[in-house]
């Protein structure tokens, strides 16, 4: 294999990889977000603001 193939090889390893583990990561998050109790859901709001104090 030349140097060229090498460096190909390399990056070509490391994106597939990089890719598997977002998508595994996006699909984990989507499953666990329906676990989150209905008055829980926000993650941009404190707790204070969804208890109306």
């Amino acid at each position: 294999m030349t140097h060229l193939g090498y460096l190909l090889a390399g990056w070509g390893i490391a994106l597939v990889v990089l890719g598997v583990y977002g998508c595994g990561v996006v699909r984990r998050g989507r499953r666990l977000a329906g676990t989150v109790p209905e008055g829980e859901d926000r993650w941009m709001t404190s707790r204070g603001e969804n208890q109306g104090g």
